[in-house]
């Protein structure tokens, strides 16, 4: 121990820490890419995020699987003067769903659907939605990560360029922008 090696207290290098904002308990982890074109992507994405195409939608694609349906046992209770909404302690589970969700980088707006799996079949499905809620002919740049329903043949099928023009696929890498 660091205190007892220097002979202070525990409570001067506590002191000293909280001065100096040390937190030697916490931990960040990274992963650099190995992809030879990693740098390329990340300048396609943050151009696209800086400057995007006139008269283009650019649009931010991701999932969160395993989401909890979960309802509550009884009705909430409303809030009223001087007293805050009321809900019970429990809850019922109703299984687990699936988000797909696109958002638009210029103005938030975001395209989402629930689905029961987390498959390319299910991916493919929210293209289509994805695609039934854009005005047609309107240029779309998709900013996807490397997840594996995202590369299946089903999917590249689907943004196979011949047939969807108007879907450009920029990256299949997630990147970190801070």
């Amino acid at each position: 121990m660091l205190a007892e090696h220097l002979r202070v207290s525990r409570s001067i290098v506590h002191r000293v820490w909280q001065h100096h904002d040390v937190q030697p308990h916490r931990v960040e982890r990274f992963k650099l890419s190995n992809d030879p074109q990693f740098e390329a992507k990340v300048r396609d994405i943050v151009g696209l995020s800086l400057n995007p195409p006139d008269r283009a939608l650019v649009l931010r694609v991701d999932e969160e699987g395993r989401i909890q349906a979960l309802d509550r046992t009884a009705p909430l209770l409303p809030l009223r003067p001087g007293l805050p909404e009321r809900q019970t302690h429990d809850y019922k589970r109703n299984g687990t769903t699936t988000l797909f969700a696109a958002c638009n980088i210029l103005n938030g707006r975001v395209i989402g659907t629930c689905q029961e799996r987390h498959r390319s079949g299910e991916f493919v499905k929210f293209l289509n939605h994805l695609e039934k809620n854009i005005p047609a002919g309107q240029d779309v740049h998709l900013i996807m990560d490397n997840y594996c329903s995202h590369k299946s043949a089903e999917v590249r099928r689907w943004l196979e360029p011949k047939k969807r023009r108007d879907f450009i696929v920029t990256s299949r890498r997630p990147v970190p922008l801070r």
